[in-house]
């Protein structure tokens, strides 16, 4: 069963984490890039939203009765198939699990510039992400 308390104060947390983005991403390039402090900002704010959607996702897939998907991007692409997401935008949004990979693990050097180009995807396709759960949960028999 799903625990809508639970998609819902996770959604609230990265609701709350969305004005500190936004402020970061309304940076020019060169502002940005001037000094490692948005980065570092903008790469933890990255870390934490894209793992709190990684949770919904897991969430609402195995509780839905679907086994868990193999990996996070998966989980992302899952709920596209779900119906929770749609489809084109689903396999949009499922970079960002990539993304939170190489924040996470730094399996690579990071690249501001590409931090920052991240930053401007992110801002656009969260509030989405946001209103598609929210309303899914609220479609949910009580």
């Amino acid at each position: 069963m799903i625990d809508v308390a639970l998609v819902t104060r996770k959604l609230a947390l990265i609701l709350q984490d969305l004005p500190a983005l936004n402020e970061l991403a309304r940076k020019s390039p060169e502002d940005y890039l001037a000094s490692s402090v948005p980065e570092v900002l903008t790469e933890r704010y990255l870390e934490r939203v894209i793992g709190r959607m990684i949770d919904i996702n897991y969430h609402l897939i195995t509780e839905l009765g679907h086994p868990p998907p193999r990996d996070y991007h998966e989980s992302f692409v899952a709920l596209g198939k779900l119906g929770v997401l749609t489809k084109p935008f689903a396999e949009e949004i499922a970079l960002s699990a990539g993304l939170r990979n190489r924040l996470v693990h730094e399996y690579e050097e990071i690249d501001a510039k590409k931090v920052y180009k991240a930053l401007q995807v992110a801002v656009l396709q969260i509030p989405v992400y946001l209103d598609a759960v929210r309303q899914f949960v609220e479609k949910l028999p009580t």
